[in-house]
């Protein structure tokens, strides 16, 4: 007996709908979303479950056919960054306790393409191909190695370093080696955010918006997600971005930081906060192609073992801004 692939329940034979949350199953392919509420679509429906729009019914096979989104960015081999001043906030839904200063960082504009991380690592992990879609798949250690390695690439230090390596690909992801790994965050290479910066950068930095999600309240012009991605991943900044002009900081994929995870985000004021120094998760933020809203949004927080893989889960680089300060 299968699982609905959004919210798990068991599926009687042959359904083509699941009894829990109405999500396509089955053989009934989900081609695009509602154009007025975003709610995902079957090729059969002629109304919207949701909102009772009248939609078109699209005849199997027809998908090829349907327009393709556009990236609203140059894509390159090399990911390109945007500067984010440093500046203070209320992390999470914390109070002014929890005030978080951050110097200045510059932050991916789009998740790793797959086409960016198969340029440097030689290979393409992911299990929903298209080069200009997010690189999924990926665990964290994955990541770190990716960081480096285009480090390198680019004459730049890296930043990561296990004793005196810095080619960490000779390493097991479930080697307790992972455990003994540093970040010098005054290094110019390529690193992942900390939570901290992901949270700042996809608020929009110094010049915030009280949004749920990042550039918007609505969830349908910024993010691919559960109801509006037809299960899978689309390719990057085809979505609204936030003030800073960063795309897909929520949906599409999850996003791995460098900090451990930990249940609570600490009280007290904060500078660079790099997060617990131990822990067995790693965190990951912004929710996926396969996620509900609240999942998306710019305060939830995950956490998943450095070992672990998903085609939901890819990352975003970072860089500090050596010499810049507030």
């Amino acid at each position: 007996m299968a699982n609905c692939i959004k919210c798990g329940k068991a599926l009687a034979d042959q359904s083509n709908f699941c009894s829990n949350c109405g999500f396509p199953v089955g053989d009934i392919q989900v081609f695009r979303s509602c154009p007025e509420c975003g709610n995902a679509l079957s090729t059969v429906d002629k109304f919207c479950s949701q909102c009772g729009v009248p939609v078109r019914v699209i005849k199997s096979g027809t998908l090829q056919n349907q327009p393709k989104e556009q990236s609203k960015v140059t894509l390159t081999h090399i990911p390109k960054t945007v500067l984010v001043h440093g500046g203070q906030f209320v992390m999470g839904s914390g109070t002014s306790n929890s005030l978080i200063t951050l110097t200045s960082f510059n932050m991916g504009e789009v998740p790793v393409t797959q086409k960016q991380y198969a340029y440097v690592m030689g290979q393409n992990p992911s299990k929903l191909k298209g080069e200009n879609r997010p690189v999924e798949s990926v665990n964290w250690c994955e990541a770190i190695i990716y960081c480096n390695m285009l480090s390198i690439m680019s004459g730049l230090t890296p930043c990561y370093t296990i004793g005196n390596h810095t080619d960490l690909s000779g390493f097991e992801a479930t080697s307790p080696v992972w455990k003994r790994i540093e970040c010098n965050f005054t290094a110019n290479g390529f690193r992942l955010p900390t939570e901290a910066e992901w949270e700042f950068a996809a608020r929009g930095g110094i010049n915030p918006g009280t949004y749920q999600f990042a550039g918007s309240d609505n969830i349908n012009e910024v993010a691919w997600y559960g109801e509006n991605s037809a299960i899978t991943t689309h390719d990057v900044a085809t979505k609204l971005s936030n003030s800073l002009r960063l795309y897909d900081m929520c949906g599409n994929v999850a996003e791995w930081c460098w900090d451990y995870f930990a249940n609570e985000l600490p009280n007290g004021e904060q500078t660079n906060p790099h997060g617990p120094t131990m822990g067995n998760m790693h965190v990951k933020r912004g929710g996926s192609w396969l996620d509900d809203p609240q999942q998306c949004t710019l305060f939830f927080r995950s956490g998943s073992a450095p070992h672990g893989k998903s085609s939901s889960l890819g990352f975003r680089i970072c860089r500090s801004e050596i010499g810049l300060t507030i």
